[in-house]
């Protein structure tokens, strides 16, 4: 273990997210490797575990130390060290017996873990969403229990984690088990008043537009091939413009063409008005009505800036505080932790279909999504994807060729 010091001295290009218990982002090339284990001053831990546990039979001294800092961790499966040279698993708490059983699990008492490192219940959400693992029974109650807990996280960890959960290909699993725990009242409350309007179904995602946008991306990304955070802001930017203002569906379709070609509505009206593929009727944000050209145009530049304004509604604690208020039935928070910068980047996506085509645009050619421009924020990347799931939610027949 070492100091958080002497990481940032090794490592040139290092970010430190988290106060309380800090992560060591480090940047090497294109990858970023996360450093946990490194000592903190002003840290003392909560509780002695040591006294909780005993001692693996035959302990050596190296036995001791492995198990001392397997104390130390979050959940069992967490808790699992592997010696690459003796290809041997040491496992003190159980973690292979919990990964068996699809569980998370904490080490110790959850409700004393969680009030150690409140981060730990988003980690438990991340890693249960991910995995489709379920909670054990103790671990289950003390995350409902000390939801709000997480409102001590600085707002750098929160959108870490937050994109950990949404840009990874499990988006829509873990939008369900942060409704479920009450974590969306506190970190999306704009989101979860629309599941507190319209209802939530645990197992129906087919009228739930959210849902349903998030599940097709996750069908684009994984864990190894992640989207940059400014298109999940986007996608629930767009879902909360239409939740306000129901479309036509040739709408939807109009405005997620221009978004693909960089602003150029006469093209994207013209395929739009060629669509005669059926449109799914499930959901409620979609009204079918008769516009003639002119008005698809307008509607579809209303939706371009209503979409602008739910981004601004959702990244400005007044905006969060006032459009809260809307909905007395809600939990109320006003929390913001989405930054300036990523709000910028996600304006950037719609903009063009406000704005006319951008000069100098190039569309992009095929369908292959290239995930290296998609993880770093390439504007035209993450408007393909999109693009594309958005129409592809509308329209669920006409979807492209596997790119995966």
């Amino acid at each position: 273990m070492v100091s958080k010091v002497k990481v940032r001295r090794t490592f040139t290009h290092c970010e430190i997210v988290g106060r309380r218990f800090p992560i060591c982002h480090v940047h090497v090339d294109d990858e970023v490797m996360e450093v946990s284990s490194f000592h903190t001053s002003g840290i003392r831990p909560v509780r002695n575990l040591g006294l909780s546990f005993e001692k693996p039979v035959d302990c050596d001294e190296k036995d001791h130390f492995r198990w001392r800092n397997c104390l130390r961790r979050d959940f069992t499966i967490n808790g699992l060290m592997f010696d690459p040279y003796s290809k041997l698993v040491y496992d003190y708490m159980g973690g292979v017996d919990d990964i068996r059983k699809a569980k998370v699990q904490t080490i110790g008492p959850a409700s004393f873990s969680f009030i150690e490192d409140c981060a730990r219940i988003l980690r438990a959400i991340r890693i249960a969403a991910r995995l489709g693992f379920r909670f054990g029974r103790e671990t289950a109650l003390s995350i409902k229990n000390l939801s709000s807990s997480v409102l001590r996280l600085d707002r750098g960890r929160l959108l870490m984690e937050m994109n950990y959960m949404l840009a990874y290909g499990s988006a829509e699993a873990s939008l369900r088990l942060l409704w479920k725990f009450g974590l969306l009242d506190i970190l999306l409350p704009i989101q979860a008043a629309y599941f507190v309007r319209h209802g939530f179904r645990r197992r129906d995602k087919r009228s739930n537009l959210l849902l349903s946008l998030f599940s097709n991306l996750d069908k684009l990304v994984a864990p190894d091939r992640p989207c940059h955070s400014s298109l999940w802001v986007t996608i629930l930017a767009f879902h909360k413009a239409l939740s306000d203002q129901p479309r036509d569906p040739l709408v939807v379709a109009a405005f997620s063409l221009g978004v693909h070609n960089g602003g150029d509505l006469s093209e994207a009206l013209s395929i739009a008005k060629r669509i005669s593929a059926q449109h799914d009727g499930s959901f409620h944000e979609l009204e079918s009505r008769d516009l003639d050209l002119a008005a698809l145009k307008e509607e579809v530049v209303e939706l371009a800036t209503s979409v602008q304004r739910a981004l601004t509604n959702m990244t400005d604690e007044y905006s969060v505080s006032r459009a809260m208020a809307n909905y007395p039935k809600a939990p109320y928070s006003d929390l913001v932790f989405i930054p300036l910068t990523l709000y910028l980047k996600a304006c950037k996506v719609c903009q063009c279909v406000r704005m006319g085509r951008e000069k100098g645009f190039v569309a992009k050619q095929g369908s292959k999504i290239d995930y290296e421009l998609l993880a770093a924020g390439s504007l035209q990347e993450v408007r393909h994807v999109f693009a594309r799931i958005v129409f592809d939610t509308i329209y669920p027949l006409n979807t492209g060729e596997d790119d995966t």
